[in-house]
């Protein structure tokens, strides 16, 4: 849907490791920057990760989200196999992607993708590691992926990002996450997946309670 914000992850094949060399990950940021100019994409927020990525992705128009993806997607899968051979799956399947509510909900996710190199001890602060918003738009990178969105980071950003979450807000994530649900408060979430057609994710999982006779 366009006009949406939307928390997009995808993870190796079986989880394993996509990108083993600083090149693979030069590699996947370049072909972004080639997406963007091939087809309308703005994005907000990237973290590369060893087997997996987040982006944060604005989309003008329907069917953006995908069209983008999927070129990104395929471009990826073959530039892999051209390098290391192969024919296998690379990725575990189709990217998943989560609609953000365009307010303190989108900063949130977005400290959450830039965080990551901390949380997974890969760095000990976000800036720290090369191949996230972070760093292109702490240290100047040479390329330029980052686009501007419906709102701007926070005066005290860094610290922010490298304090670690709260526990509950983590879990409230991640639950987002799992059951590929819209993250925002409720109601705009309600709505937001009665628009997508996904009022299931927002049902909680596992038996309804049983009543009393």
């Amino acid at each position: 849907m366009g006009g949406v914000c939307y928390h997009v992850i995808n993870r190796g094949n079986a989880r394993a490791q996509v990108f083993h060399q600083e090149h693979d990950y030069d590699a996947f940021i370049r072909l972004m920057i080639d997406g963007k100019a091939r087809r309308p994409m703005r994005v907000l927020a990237y973290c590369l990760m060893p087997n997996h990525f987040h982006l944060v992705l604005w989309p003008r128009q329907d069917g953006d989200l995908s069209r983008w993806m999927q070129w990104l997607m395929t471009a990826h899968v073959r530039r892999y196999h051209g390098h290391y051979g192969g024919s296998g799956h690379v990725w575990q399947g189709r990217f998943k992607a989560f609609p953000i509510q365009q307010d303190e909900h989108l900063l949130t996710v977005w400290r959450y993708v830039e965080a990551n190199p901390v949380r997974a001890g890969l760095a000990r602060r976000g800036q720290d590691w090369a191949w996230s918003s972070l760093a292109e738009w702490c240290q100047g990178a040479s390329w330029q992926v980052v686009d501007a969105g419906p709102v701007e980071r926070v005066r005290n950003w860094l610290s922010l990002v490298n304090r670690p979450l709260g526990e509950a807000t983590l879990g409230q994530l991640r639950q987002s996450v799992n059951r590929g649900a819209p993250w925002g408060d409720e109601l705009w979430s309600r709505r937001t997946a009665a628009r997508l057609g996904i009022e299931s994710s927002m049902r909680r999982r596992g038996r309804p309670p049983q009543t009393k006779k």
